[in-house]
C-alpha cells in the first residue's frame, strides 16, 4: 500500500428530477476537480427530489507509512482547491479511508447548482480482490446438499462514535459503497455510546459463503473474526482495538439466503 496513489470518491447530492438532471448539475463541478463520473443514483426514497452524483480521481498524495495522515491530507488539500471560501474541514478517518462532509447549500450552490451536501472520500489501498481472505463454509457434512445457486441477502451494521445521526449514516455510507452501489439505510439505533447504522446490502446470486466473502474483500481490512454460523446464515465481526473517539469503531457483515430466491441451475 505504501507508495500508492490515493482515489478520491466525491459525492454530491443534489436536487434533481433524473439521472440527466443530475449529472447536468455536476458538470462544473467535474470540469473543474477532473476524474469520472462513476455512479449516480435516485435517493429521492430517502429524500425526496434528491440524487447523488459521485465522482472518481486519484488524489495527488501517495500512501505513507503514516497512512491516516496520507489519507487526511489528501481529503484536506481537495477542499482547499475547491476555492478560498471553503474553510479547512475537519476530517474524520478509520484507514483505509477519511472523509468530510460539506454542508452548506449556499457555499456548495457555487460549485453545484442545488446541491445540499458534498461527501470527499479518500481511499487507500489497491485491488482488495488480490488479496481475497479465506472464508470457511459451515459444516455440512450431516445436511443434504446446497443448492448451486442460492440468492442471499447480505446486510451490514456500522457502530459509529458519534453524537448525530447525520455524521453516523455519511460514515455507513462510505463503508457500504465499498460493497453495494445502492446500499440502504434501514435504521439507525443507540448502541451504548455508539450509533448503529443498519444497512441492506441488497441481494447476491452467490451462496452465504461466497458472499460474505466478496463482501470482506471490497473492504479490504484486516483484523475480520471467524464467520459465526447460525442455520445458514453468517456473520462475520471486525472492530477497531482501540475504540477511537470518533469515527467508526466496529461492522459485521450478515449473509442470509432468501428463501424465496432459492433454486438450482438446470442440468
Amino acid at each position: 500500500m505504501v507508495g500508492e496513489d490515493l482515489e478520491l470518491l466525491i459525492t454530491a447530492v443534489v436536487a434533481a428530477d433524473d439521472d440527466r438532471q443530475a449529472r447536468a448539475a455536476c458538470a462544473a463541478l467535474l470540469r473543474q476537480v477532473g476524474g469520472r463520473v462513476v455512479r449516480a443514483i435516485d435517493c429521492s426514497d430517502e429524500e425526496p427530489g434528491c440524487w447523488s452524483v459521485t465522482i472518481s480521481r486519484v488524489s495527488g498524495e501517495r500512501a505513507t507509512q503514516n497512512v491516516a495522515g496520507a489519507l487526511a491530507r489528501a481529503v484536506r488539500t481537495f477542499v482547499r482547491q475547491l476555492g478560498d471560501q471553503f474553510p479547512t474541514p475537519r476530517v474524520a478517518c478509520e484507514p483505509p479511508t477519511a472523509w468530510t462532509v460539506l454542508e452548506d447549500p449556499a457555499l456548495l450552490d457555487g460549485l453545484v447548482p442545488g446541491a445540499e451536501r458534498l461527501l470527499v472520500e479518500a481511499w487507500a489501498g489497491g485491488d482488495p480482490q488480490q488479496n481475497r481472505p479465506e472464508v470457511p463454509a459451515p459444516d455440512r457434512s450431516a445436511q443434504a446438499p446446497e443448492p448451486e445457486r442460492v440468492r442471499t441477502r447480505l446486510s451490514l451494521r456500522v457502530d459509529v462514535a458519534t453524537d448525530r445521526s447525520a455524521g453516523a449514516e455519511w460514515q455507513a455510507r462510505a463503508v457500504a459503497s465499498r460493497v453495494a452501489r445502492s446500499g440502504k439505510i434501514t435504521r439507525v439505533a443507540p448502541h451504548g455510546h455508539l450509533l448503529s447504522v443498519h444497512i441492506d446490502l441488497g441481494a447476491s446470486v452467490n451462496s452465504p459463503t461466497v458472499a460474505l466473502q466478496d463482501a470482506v474483500a471490497s473492504l479490504g481490512r484486516s483484523g475480520w473474526s471467524d464467520v459465526e454460523w447460525s442455520g445458514d446464515s453468517g456473520t462475520i465481526r471486525w472492530s477497531a482495538s482501540p475504540v477511537p473517539e470518533a469515527g467508526i469503531a466496529a461492522l459485521a457483515l450478515t449473509a442470509t439466503p432468501d428463501s424465496a430466491f432459492v433454486w438450482t441451475v438446470p442440468d
